[in-house]
């Protein structure tokens, strides 16, 4: 089994210096970016880092981890954002699942021994909310094996192949939501590991709450009636 890095940045300098010099080479087969249009010196700090860099071939997140699998020339991938906000060790973790045979692995921030930024806190609005996606997901769709509670964690891996299967669509930035809906009802082999989430070193998230909840109601609300399986 070979194991790809896949990163997914747009302007995360800061984070990517205080990445990418952590990450152990050697646990991977091949280690290279999707950038979605960074101005402020991502793309050529990690060109000078030895990380080949292809832009997205057009916008939106869906599309970004599209052109992941594209450019992967390994078994699987690992999608990892680098924000400063999830130990690089992590990373690592993935392979072992592929090796037991899971086809999609899930970094959660929502189970036993992890912690999401909004841990601590009284009001916790977008843990409350990807909980609940989950939920809906797994009543909807899911009629065997392993539930995925993170639904909306980009920090994740899959087979190519199953990735191809998956038949992502182009409603960004449905992609996370998709990718455990999908596994659902094609019956993929999935797993959740425990993370640790901290607030990111720099910059703001380019989702905004309440814009992005409905895109992913409205998803849901489409893919009950796709026809694919």
């Amino acid at each position: 089994m070979t194991v790809s890095l896949c990163l997914l940045t747009w302007n995360e300098l800061e984070g990517c210096r205080h990445d990418i010099p952590l990450i152990d080479r050697s646990q991977f087969d091949e280690i290279y970016c999707i950038d979605g249009g960074s101005t402020d010196g991502t793309v050529a700090y990690l060109e000078s880092q030895g990380i080949p860099v292809y832009p997205q071939t057009a916008k939106g997140l869906n599309q970004a981890c599209k052109d992941g699998c594209s450019n992967c020339h390994s078994d699987a991938f690992v999608f990892f954002h680098p924000k400063g906000s999830i130990p690089v060790k992590d990373t690592y973790k993935f392979k072992a699942f592929f090796e037991q045979g899971y086809e999609f692995v899930v970094g959660s921030r929502m189970m036993k021994g992890s912690k999401n930024e909004e841990d601590g806190k009284l009001f916790k609005p977008r843990k409350w909310f990807v909980l609940a996606l989950a939920l809906t997901a797994k009543l909807l769709f899911q009629r065997e094996g392993n539930t995925v509670w993170d639904s909306l964690h980009g920090f994740r891996g899959m087979t190519v192949s199953a990735f191809k299967s998956l038949h992502i669509s182009d409603r960004s930035p449905s992609i996370d939501i998709e990718m455990v809906c999908r596994s659902y009802r094609l019956k993929i082999p999935r797993i959740e590991f425990p993370t640790q989430e901290s607030c990111r070193l720099a910059g703001q998230t380019h989702f905004k709450a309440f814009a992005t909840g409905k895109k992913l109601i409205a998803y849901i609300l489409w893919e009950i009636g796709r026809n694919c399986p």
